[in-house]
């Protein structure tokens, strides 16, 4: 699978990693695995995009659907952050088009924000030490 995920309780989150191809499938099946689970209900959330390739996106709207989806899935829920680590141009620019969708959802109650290190995502997130990403196996 090219997004794996490993959580942390002790944390309070929930800690991704893609690698290589990703699609538009692979996100929204994260989005719809993970967070469908009862036991992560007001996590912070890491998606490390560093090992990412190639990114096979049939269409810009889609990432307004996931937005939209990610909205949904957490309206009535804790609020929590999403931090988006993407090194390569490509993705970094795709992240921050999902941030602003984000943004602009109503009832949508999950800060968004998009670096270029883990450091600064685990800063934004609040959380001290060295979290390594979850393997890619």
């Amino acid at each position: 699978m090219p997004i794996t995920y490993q959580i942390d309780h002790e944390r309070r989150l929930v800690d991704a990693k893609a690698d290589g191809l990703i699609s538009d499938g692979d996100v929204f099946a994260y989005q719809r695995e993970v967070w469908s689970r009862t036991d992560v209900v007001g996590y912070a959330e890491i998606v490390d995009m560093i090992a990412v390739e190639r990114i096979d996106l049939p269409s810009i709207d889609r990432i307004r659907e996931l937005a939209e989806l990610a909205a949904r899935m957490n309206a009535d829920k804790p609020a929590a952050k999403l931090a988006i680590v993407a090194s390569r141009d490509f993705a970094f620019g795709l992240g921050r088009m999902y941030e602003t969708y984000r943004e602009l959802q109503a009832g949508s109650t999950k800060p968004v924000g998009v670096f270029r290190t883990r450091r600064e995502a685990l800063d934004f997130l609040g959380l001290e030490g060295d979290l390594t990403p979850p393997s890619g196996a």
